[in-house]
């Protein structure tokens, strides 16, 4: 198998290593990898509509939707009209939210710790910056792939 080959299970393996030692160390706090990811994108600043969440996150819509329900239960998050969109709910993390990340983040140090540490810092650095090239080129693949899936049902 060549390397463009592996490079997908590659992929899919150090993924499932990092959500299946999240959830492990997370449980505790009673948050899922998933929802850790969620709670990160909020505790970066103001409030976001749902769909900018689930954009920024990535993730799906209806996924982000059935996390904010589970989270807004616990008082993790609130949702709110949007200001100037009356369809539209802007998302934000409670008190008790951010307290919740805080220590659910370091929780997670030691794992960070983890990933990293058969690499050096420039590695570390190089290997963010290629996975975001990679996730930005599939990001653009998407709408392509569906326009030609419609045109080829016409």
């Amino acid at each position: 198998m060549n390397q463009k080959d592996e490079l997908p299970l590659a992929l899919r393996a150090a993924y499932h290593g990092l959500h299946r030692q999240s959830d492990t160390q997370f449980a505790e706090h009673g948050v899922t990898a998933d929802q850790f990811v969620l709670l990160a994108t909020l505790a970066r600043g103001a409030a976001l509509t749902q769909r900018e969440l689930a954009a920024r996150m990535p993730s799906d819509p209806s996924t982000v939707r059935a996390m904010l329900v589970l989270l807004e239960g616990r008082g993790l998050v609130s949702r709110n009209t949007h200001p100037t969109d009356g369809r539209a709910r802007t998302v934000a993390l409670t008190k008790v939210g951010r307290q919740t990340f805080q220590r659910v983040w370091e929780a997670g140090q030691s794992i960070r710790d983890q990933m990293v540490s058969s690499l050096s810092a420039r590695e570390t650095r190089t290997l963010v910056t290629l996975l975001r090239r990679v996730a930005e080129s599939l990001a653009d693949i998407a709408p392509v792939m569906a326009a030609a899936s419609t045109e080829s049902r016409i």
